[in-house]
């Protein structure tokens, strides 16, 4: 009987012994914080986060979850560190949410954010109290942990992935405590392996309006680059390579992709010319202009004074997978 005992007591003190309510008090004169863990060993606990006025110790918000996590500094829990979008992000964010001069809370209630990371419900400052805001917590939800304010410009930005290769952005206004986008990017590895595929949407006049571009993801400098120029416009043209293969790029102002080439070259050592046909029509590049054949119209390009950067002539000496001589 008594080994039973001394064994439902050491079950009884190891229980409570990782069980453990942490106060938090950095972030307010006016409220402050509780954070019970219930097993203070585990990486993901039970618990709950509440808030409390100073004067009156009444509960304001309490908010329960399954999957609590937590990090402490010289033993204490903080309020309002925010490490995006992967860092350590505080159980109480207390902040001006919705710009209104008054700040607001963010409580975490597990782990429901992409990748199983942190993930809040937003309560907004009222002239009765702190009141549940349904849009603003779903910005705390479906995107990558907590949102990012910028209070300067008065606007809210997320992120959210899906592997190494798709990203979204989000920036959101605010209008009577209601977030809303007005501009949304997403980027994707492009099938060439070499750039990145965006899709942006941006709010006009009521409306968001859709656009796709391409940029490249590759560094080109004197080791890998063959001939570059620019033209009046400022559009630009290069020729690249990447380990063994060749590639074409012409690009706008912004270095937005308009033409990006890699199937079949053809260089001409007399003329020294790279010459490659896409969709009916042939691109002939020399080293100061590229010569465009259609089958009604030919065009010439001539590179803009002083923009001028390699040569073709080391075609001569090179091979590629993609180029035939």
């Amino acid at each position: 009987m008594k080994i039973i005992t001394l064994i439902l007591f050491f079950l009884l003190f190891n229980f409570s012994f990782s069980q453990m309510i942490f106060k938090v008090n950095n972030f307010s004169k006016t409220y402050y914080g509780k954070v019970f863990i219930e097993d203070t060993t585990a990486v993901f606990s039970k618990g709950w986060v509440a808030i409390y006025n100073v004067n009156t110790n009444k509960k304001l918000i309490k908010v329960n979850s399954e999957e609590l996590t937590y990090e402490l500094h010289n033993g204490k829990m903080l309020a309002n560190i925010i490490e995006l979008p992967y860092g350590e992000q505080s159980q109480i964010i207390y902040e001006d949410f919705n710009f209104d001069g008054i700040k607001d809370f963010a409580i975490m209630d597990g782990q429901n954010s992409c990748y199983h990371g942190p993930s809040f419900q937003i309560y907004l400052a009222t002239n009765n109290g702190f009141k549940y805001n349904e849009g603003f917590t779903k910005l705390a939800q479906e995107y990558c942990g907590m949102f990012n304010v910028d209070a300067k410009n008065k606007t809210i930005s997320t992120m959210t992935k899906s592997g190494c290769c798709w990203h979204q952005f989000s920036e959101f206004k605010v209008e009577n405590n209601n977030p809303y986008a007005i501009k949304i990017v997403e980027e994707g590895l492009g099938m060439s392996g070499i750039t990145w595929d965006y899709i942006e949407e941006n709010l006009v006049n009521g409306k968001m309006v859709t656009s796709e571009y391409q940029m490249l993801d590759v560094e080109i400098n004197e080791d890998n680059l063959l001939l570059s120029f620019e033209f009046s416009n400022q559009k630009k043209m290069q020729i690249f390579y990447i380990e063994n293969y060749l590639y074409y790029v012409f690009t706008d102002v912004d270095e937005a992709i308009e033409l990006l080439y890699y199937e079949n070259f053809k260089y001409s050592k007399s003329e020294n010319s790279l010459t490659f046909i896409n969709y009916n029509t042939q691109y002939t590049i020399y080293d100061e202009k590229i010569v465009i054949k259609t089958s009604n119209k030919n065009y010439v390009m001539k590179a803009a004074k002083n923009t001028i950067k390699g040569t073709l002539l080391k075609l001569k000496k090179i091979d590629f997978e993609n180029l035939s001589k």
